[in-house]
């Protein structure tokens, strides 16, 4: 679909709340929140804004959209309002512009939702320790909307979640909350998110779009809300089918990278080189996908969306026993990191005990400042518990910030690449660390991403 015209260039757009409700299909108009006054309104209000909400904004920004950003954290909406990035993909300038040509506004107060024609949902969804689904940020989030909302909006989730979220949660809570009816006074639906940060070849206008809605005339509303900034919609037949297509994302990248995971152990049991077996069978023009072991999964979708889907599956009687393997050959990779990580130290007549490991890289993937569920945070917690002395160094991730899987190392800071450890071990394959001459450095290298090409003489693929 091709994007459609622009936003007008004034701030102080306004629509009167009668001519919203009126783009809702004649059969459905007839409620309405009976008040014809005039308000300052916003084309997009985008609640979240992280990794996900963050670009949204700035997309529709550039598009020419006014836009509204909401978040808990008022120290995101200062930021913002300072022209400042918090996120370290996303530049300073670009946010500066959107906020000095009045296209962006941050806010923590959920009232001004009342006055966006869309309201996108961008929150987490992440699991409890037991593997079940926390949808507590959706459904505080629809809480907080459902007390603004007005007839004629349209509300669409993005955040990852099992196939019936946006009907079965998002939906009662919304027409509870405001006493009005999805489909007939205000628009439903749900797009899975398609971020790729770190990739400057993926750009969000570029990426399709898929969507599913509540009714046929909220897909149709969310197209023309979506095609202001990405080429193509792709629409499906419902709520559920898109939130399924994420999943099927996300678990198709799981199982195939458990695979090459458990390949790599294999294949180092019989001397060969997982990697050039990957190279060499990527030659072949069809019927294969390269995907690259490492030391365990991380970001958001990857380590947490499969296991929605096999949580939902258990209502219906199924077991995806394909996705549970998946898991636990992923899950164990940090734990086979180590064993490298002991090899290279008992190869030096050393102990794990008392030894200085330089870790190299936080973030879970390369040039990012993500951590969220980085399986580093796992390889360190099973070194120092077995007495090694663990630093890290990350030029994306100066300090450890507070997050659900790396309390115990909170506050540590990243510390310069030295020869004054007993191992270095690389998690992340950051370009700066195609710079480090690790031979002249002298001590053994786990290098858990294939990324040194002037090897030590103690180098030890993992």
């Amino acid at each position: 679909m091709k994007i459609q015209s622009e936003a007008t260039d004034s701030r102080t757009s306004r629509l009167p709340v009668d001519a919203l409700a009126r783009r809702l299909p004649e059969d459905g108009a007839a409620t309405t929140t009976g008040r014809v006054d005039w308000i300052e309104t916003y084309d997009v209000a985008v609640i979240g804004l992280g990794y996900v909400g963050l670009p949204l904004c700035l997309a529709f920004a550039k598009a020419g959209a006014i836009v509204l950003g909401v978040d808990t954290d008022t120290s995101k909406a200062l930021h913002l309002a300072a022209g400042k990035s918090y996120i370290k993909h996303i530049s300073d300038a670009d946010v500066h512009t959107a906020v000095s040509d009045k296209r962006f506004t941050a806010t923590a107060d959920f009232s001004a939702l009342r006055n966006a024609a869309a309201i996108l949902i961008c929150v987490p969804t992440p699991l409890t320790p037991n593997r079940v689904p926390d949808l507590s940020y959706v459904e505080n989030t629809a809480r907080a909307i459902a007390p603004h909302l007005q007839a004629g909006q349209l509300v669409v989730l993005e955040s990852t979640t099992y196939p019936g979220t946006t009907e079965e949660i998002v939906l009662p809570i919304l027409e509870r909350g405001s006493g009005l009816k999805a489909g007939r006074d205000f628009h439903l639906a749900y797009s899975p998110e398609r971020e790729d940060p770190g990739n400057p070849r993926s750009t969000l206008r570029e990426i399709p779009k898929v969507l599913g809605g509540l009714t046929d005339a909220c897909r149709e509303r969310a197209t023309e809300v979506y095609g202001r900034i990405v080429r193509e919609v792709v629409p499906v037949s419902s709520c559920r089918a898109a939130e399924a297509t994420k999943l099927m994302e996300n678990i198709f990248r799981s199982v195939n990278i458990a695979l090459v995971n458990e390949l790599k152990v294999i294949y180092a049991s019989m001397g060969i080189d997982i990697w050039e077996v990957i190279q060499a069978a990527s030659t072949k023009p069809f019927g294969y996908m390269a995907f690259y072991p490492g030391p365990g999964l991380g970001g958001h979708c990857i380590p947490i969306d499969p296991f929605y889907l096999t949580w939902k599956a258990l209502e219906h009687g199924q077991h995806t026993r394909l996705i549970e393997l998946a898991g636990e050959i992923n899950t164990s990779m940090p734990e086979y990191v180590v064993s490298r990580v002991i090899d290279a130290l008992n190869d030096a007549g050393k102990p794990v005990r008392r030894s200085r490991i330089l870790v190299l890289g936080l973030a879970y993937k390369a040039n990012v400042d993500d951590d969220r569920e980085s399986p580093t945070y796992a390889i360190m917690q099973s070194l120092e518990k077995r007495g090694a002395i663990v630093s890290y160094n990350d030029p994306h991730v100066p300090t450890i910030r507070e997050g659900r899987s790396n309390h115990a190392v909170a506050g540590r800071a990243s510390q310069p690449v030295t020869a004054d450890y007993d191992a270095i071990l690389l998690c992340t394959n950051h370009r700066e660390y195609g710079a480090i001459d690790f031979v002249s450095l002298g001590i053994p290298l786990i290098d858990c991403r294939n990324m040194v090409t002037q090897r030590p003489p103690a180098y030890y693929p993992a």
